[in-house]
């Protein structure tokens, strides 16, 4: 049941991107197509999950045992930043279309807050290792739902009649603005 909570929690009530606010140049950068949201979903949710699972045995065997914890921050930074680098290899090597279409966005999973928060937020709330790869892994799916969101919205504007002024990025926001409204009727009324 703890696990449930978890994901559901994870994807839908602090959904990452639209509750959280992290992850925000992704979701906004990649969010055009359909088939590349897919692939940054795919992407982030393996580099989310592995540099989880890594960080935290970090944290716990190496930092805490050292007592040198307060190296947290740059450590993770450098394990996600080579956990990237592997994912673009892998990619250019096995799908060169959808790393083309990724382009720029997969180096910025490596400066992706909402990858750094996740690594960050599982050490906080004290999870266990088998805690913390549901919640990145949830975390990861809520960060796609939110990406598949928008980019099938903003699909679907493209063959719409927008005024001028509004094409593009600033319907985009908007649209931005109101899946983050309707996310947070997930938290339900708290006095």
């Amino acid at each position: 049941m703890e696990y449930i909570l978890i994901i559901i929690s994870a994807i839908f009530i602090n959904n990452v991107v639209l509750a959280q606010f992290l992850g925000v140049c992704p979701f906004l950068g990649v969010s055009n197509k359909v088939n590349t949201a897919v692939g940054m979903t795919g992407a982030v949710t393996f580099v989310m999950v592995l540099a989880t699972v890594v960080t935290y045995l970090i944290q716990v065997y190496v930092l805490q045992k050292l007592g040198i914890a307060f190296m947290q921050t740059i450590t993770y930074i450098l394990v996600i930043a080579s956990l990237v680098q592997m994912v673009e290899i892998i990619l250019k090597k096995i799908s060169q279309p959808l790393y083309q279409a990724l382009g720029i966005f997969l180096p910025l999973i490596t400066t992706n807050c909402a990858v750094l928060g996740v690594a960050i937020l599982v050490i906080k709330k004290n999870f266990s290792l088998a805690g913390s790869v549901v919640y990145s892994a949830a975390t990861a799916i809520g960060f796609g739902l939110a990406l598949l969101l928008l980019a099938g919205i903003r699909e679907q504007l493209e063959l719409m009649d927008v005024p001028r002024g509004m094409k593009g990025v600033p319907v985009s926001l908007v649209v931005a603005g109101i899946l983050a409204l309707a996310f947070m009727g997930f938290t339900g009324i708290v006095k």
